[in-house]
């Protein structure tokens, strides 16, 4: 019962930080102006207006009486009322209303009901509290005349509704808006961090992040800094690392080839430089996978212009595209240049044809590289994304790769907030299906 009660909760309250704060702050203060509201209303205002109709009623009751008692005196008692009490009297034999004016839902009009009916019995009172915008017309049946009075309405009412409403709605209403602007300011440094946290997750470079805000949260930023600076500084310090090692060894590589082209026994000659072509493959994979490291900024990319160049580059007429529109995405140009032609150039590879879908989501875009090569087997789609795993009965691998390939592919897509996914194609050959971001 309670964990459905809590699910029920969880739906219904909001999401994002922001609004939940803001129903923590204008919640009470809401409740407290409705508690404040009905006690008054209930307790001071009805029971005041209550007070003054029963006084505002018996003064009727008491003209009544002294008019069929005392009629010669009349005159001189409706003046003094006139002048003292701003009472308008006239009694005439017009017919009396049969349909009463009075508003049904209006506390003044049900408290004047109450005590017209108390004082003078059923049908023989009519109000109406509209007609006047600063009076209420009141009259009293008699036996054959009609006493007719015109009564300021502030006997009547204690003090306006429509102005009680407003103190009591417009201070609530201030309150919230200024802890609108608070909360505004106190979530922005929130956003803010988890923003360079989501740009810092898909390997973009968070180096103009300033840390604001409270003092938690300002410490807790000031420390994603210091953390994402560690990061690059050891991924910057590994790639440099690799790359001088690539590069130190093209030296000795380099006086090997030429002194293998002074040897005379050719045959000797020829197997050592395939090895040392062999290892200057290898250098060139290393290579290639520090620069997957190294910094690039986070620009705009058109994806199928991106496709198209590539397309152009490989100039190989069994490269098929289809579905190819205009997509913007945020990412790094060459990285993601780099992770579609190493996918393209394997399915080449190790197929006669390749074949490339694009198809676009409501916050992601799906590229669909198949070929019709030997592809893979299920047990090994995990393996061929860990660095050096080569695979070379089932897709024919050339001997000269160390296995960094999809290991480069698989660390860009995931830089860039996206997932790659390993399947058998319609075509009997390999499916790299690969999800990104808009």
């Amino acid at each position: 019962m309670f964990s459905g009660l809590n699910k029920l909760i969880k739906i219904i309250l909001p999401k994002r930080l922001f609004y939940r704060a803001l129903i923590i702050v204008a919640a009470p203060t809401i409740i407290l102006q409705l508690i404040v509201t009905i006690v008054f209303f209930d307790s001071i205002w009805i029971k005041a207006n209550k007070n003054i109709t029963r006084s505002l009623v018996s003064q009727l009751k008491t003209i009544q009486d002294i008019y069929l008692n005392d009629r010669e005196n009349l005159d001189f008692f409706t003046d003094s009322y006139k002048n003292n009490f701003n009472f308008e009297i006239d009694i005439n034999k017009n017919s009396f209303p049969v349909f009463t004016g009075e508003r049904k839902f209006s506390p003044m009009d049900r408290s004047l009901r109450r005590e017209l009916k108390s004082a003078f019995g059923m049908n023989n009172y009519w109000f109406n509290t509209t007609k006047f915008k600063k009076a209420v017309e009141i009259k009293i049946k008699l036996e054959d005349e009609t006493m007719e009075f015109l009564i300021p309405k502030e006997m009547i009412s204690a003090s306006s509704v429509r102005l009680f409403v407003l103190w009591t709605t417009l201070p609530s209403i201030v309150l919230i808006l200024i802890a609108l602007i608070f909360l505004k300011n106190q979530t922005k440094p929130l956003v803010k961090l988890a923003k360079a946290a989501e740009r810092f997750g898909k390997g973009d470079y968070v180096n103009n992040f300033r840390p604001s805000g409270a003092a938690e949260i300002r410490k807790a930023a000031y420390e994603f800094d210091r953390m994402a600076k560690r990061i690059n500084r050891h991924l910057n310090q590994r790639s440099e690392m690799l790359s001088g090692i690539s590069h130190d060894l093209r030296t000795p590589l380099t006086r090997l080839k030429l002194q293998l082209a002074m040897i005379e026994q050719k045959n000797i000659s020829e197997k050592m430089s395939k090895d040392i072509d062999e290892m200057e493959n290898m250098l060139n994979d290393y290579l290639q996978f520090a620069k997957t490291q190294t910094q690039e900024t986070t620009s705009k990319i058109d994806l199928s212009h991106l496709i198209n160049q590539i397309k152009k580059d490989l100039n190989n007429e069994n490269l098929s595209i289809s579905n190819l529109n205009n997509i913007i995405i945020n990412g790094r140009l060459f990285a993601l240049k780099r992770c579609f032609e190493n996918i393209i150039q394997n399915g080449l590879t190790y197929g006669k044809k390749v074949y490339i879908d694009i198809q676009k989501g409501s916050n992601i875009i799906i590229v669909n590289i198949a070929d019709d090569g030997p592809g893979i087997s299920e047990e090994h789609y995990k393996n061929v994304f860990k660095p050096f795993f080569r695979l070379d009965k089932s897709r024919n691998l050339n001997q000269s790769g160390v296995g960094l390939g999809l290991a480069i592919v698989e660390d860009i897509i995931n830089s860039h907030g996206g997932n790659i996914q390993l399947g058998k194609s319609k075509f009997n050959g390999l499916l790299v299906k690969v999800s990104l971001p808009i």
